[in-house]
């Protein structure tokens, strides 16, 4: 198992699942950035590591997170779900949150953190629409100027997002560029904060340069801090032995696994998206396809052709559409930590529908993904295992999508 290095950004010891002070993961992470962010960056830095000594930044966050975003989410027992694949299985329902998916987590402690920093002008990228929605949600709530850049293909398949963000205040700016979504608006919002410096950019997942997968990542953990305690007082233990969510860039993800990366009880499984298989070229399932280069100011897995160009990604979900993956987790597949599936558009189809009838709840397409790891592990669980599966939004964005699947299955 390879080592990261042994000192922490404060000089003391720290585990191999954090970054170290240059913000890497094994050979994966730090900062490749233009000159001109350069100091925009340190001082995100700067600001980063002292909110998290901060015990009135904390509470403001945790009051927020309470009673605006109606923390803590259920951990739900999905009684015929477990039945059908005979092992106990808890759904942590990211979906209920406000706004509708784990995002709003991310997005209200960095607008805290830019106002604790004077910023007053926040962009964003988005490709389902919801770290577009729960940004705009965050800087409407604090008074703050947004401005959210969106693929249009994504504006034209999640259009009732694009809806909210504009009622709630934010400039959407289509994205025309490449296959024109999610990697295409994080290249323009880049290029505007290039010309924007002062501007504060809230990137949505645990991509980007460093500190912005560290950062992201300690915003999403109250998602595994949740659990601990709700499992303790649900089956008289704070671990499962499994984990599960979906991986896009993997800010849920690393929400969820965060508070059990050390304790090696547990068992880590993540879904990226197949697509229509990975062998067809039409997929974004970087984890298995990636090679190793820079995208987005950070070094990570990335699909790309022999000449380094990037292989435009695919999936019938908005949110699972980039050719990398934060670095973290490329670090964390690569070290045996984490095991990863590639799930195909049909099998996070057919998981999203057996989890409406069984449970009655509709998921976002991209936590269906996560969904459909259980007919791949079925094989492998015992009647006493527990697995804890993060649900990590509601498939309200997603009923365009889902009709007409429906419909096509049933003619």
């Amino acid at each position: 198992m390879p080592e990261n290095s042994q000192k922490s950004r404060n000089g003391a010891d720290r585990k191999l699942y954090q970054p170290d002070e240059k913000g890497f993961y094994g050979e994966f992470g730090g900062a490749y950035i233009p000159e001109i962010l350069y100091a925009s960056v340190e001082q995100l830095k700067k600001a980063f590591l002292s909110i998290k000594g901060d015990e009135n930044f904390k509470n403001e966050y945790y009051d927020l997170l309470k009673n605006y975003v109606g923390r803590p989410t259920p951990l739900y027992f999905a009684r015929r779900l477990s039945e059908l694949y005979g092992v106990n299985i808890y759904l942590k329902r990211e979906d209920l949150n406000h706004t509708g998916a784990h995002k709003i987590n991310n997005a209200l402690g960095q607008v805290l953190l830019a106002r604790k920093m004077g910023k007053t002008h926040m962009l964003a990228e988005t490709g389902a629409g919801q770290h577009g929605v729960a940004a705009a949600t965050a800087c409407a709530l604090m008074g703050m100027d947004c401005t959210v850049f969106m693929g249009k293909t994504d504006i034209e398949r999640q259009y009732l997002n694009v809806q909210k963000m504009r009622m709630l205040g934010a400039r959407v700016e289509p994205v025309t560029s490449g296959n024109m979504t999610l990697k295409d608006a994080t290249n323009e919002a880049i290029r505007y904060w290039c010309s924007h410096p002062d501007s504060y950019y809230i990137i949505g997942s645990t991509v980007g340069p460093d500190p912005y997968p560290e950062m992201v990542g300690y915003f999403q953990s109250v998602i595994s801090e949740e659990i601990k305690w709700q499992l303790q007082e649900k089956i008289g233990r704070n671990y499962p032995d499994y984990l599960m969510a979906c991986i896009g860039g993997g800010s849920n993800a690393m929400g969820t696994y965060f508070h059990f990366l050390d304790d090696e009880r547990v068992n880590i499984i993540s879904a990226e998206a197949g697509g229509m298989g990975i062998e067809t070229g039409k997929t974004a399932a970087t984890i298995h396809l990636g090679k190793t280069g820079i995208i987005h100011g950070a070094k990570t897995l990335i699909l790309q052709n022999e000449d380094g160009q990037i292989d435009e990604p695919y999936s019938v979900s908005a949110g699972l559409d980039y050719p990398g993956v934060g670095p973290a987790h490329a670090f964390f597949t690569k070290i045996g930590r984490s095991k990863v599936y590639a799930i195909n558009d049909d099998e996070a189809m057919e998981a999203a529908f057996e989890l409406t009838r069984l449970e009655g709840i509709i998921p976002a397409i991209e936590s269906a993904h996560a969904l459909a790891i259980l007919k791949k592990e079925k094989a492998n669980f015992r009647s006493d295992e527990v697995v804890v599966l993060t649900v990590s939004g509601r498939g309200d964005k997603d009923m365009d999508t889902y009709v007409k699947y429906f419909e096509s299955t049933t003619k």
